[in-house]
């Protein structure tokens, strides 16, 4: 069923998406649903290792709503995950979001033309490097 969701919202995201959704979809002024597609982790002084959400028990989708300056999601562990958002900018097109969880700092990064996103995340001699899409909630 877990798999299920992930594909049909892969096929959302790059067929559906494009035809439906404007720049100003991906601004802020919106709640966004975020997939991640794509997940890393790197340790110091070794390289960083292509990984799955179950296996760092991270979240598959990132709920981001602007006006309680929160992301949520629920790992997949069936834990629930809240952080607020500290800082947000908007400069050259993309939108900034920042803060700090746990003794880690993170940085989305949104594209507001297309909606795709970087999600990176440092802490002590460890990093995750997030890649994936938004689509309008």
């Amino acid at each position: 069923m877990h798999t299920i969701k992930i594909v049909v919202l892969f096929i959302s995201v790059i067929l559906i998406a494009p035809f439906h959704a404007t720049a100003g979809d991906f601004d802020g002024s919106k709640p966004l649903i975020g997939a991640v597609l794509e997940l890393y982790t790197c340790q110091a002084n070794d390289k960083c290792e292509a990984v799955t959400v179950e296996e760092i028990n991270f979240t598959q989708f990132l709920m981001i709503d602007f006006k309680k300056a929160e992301i949520s999601g629920t790992r997949a562990g069936g834990e629930k995950l809240v952080t607020p958002i500290k800082n947000r900018t908007a400069q050259d097109g993309m939108l900034m979001l920042q803060g700090v969880e746990n003794g880690r700092g993170w940085t989305l990064s949104i594209t507001e033309a297309t909606g795709k996103m970087v999600l990176t995340v440092s802490g002590d001699e460890v990093g995750f490097v997030a890649f994936g899409a938004c689509i309008p909630k």
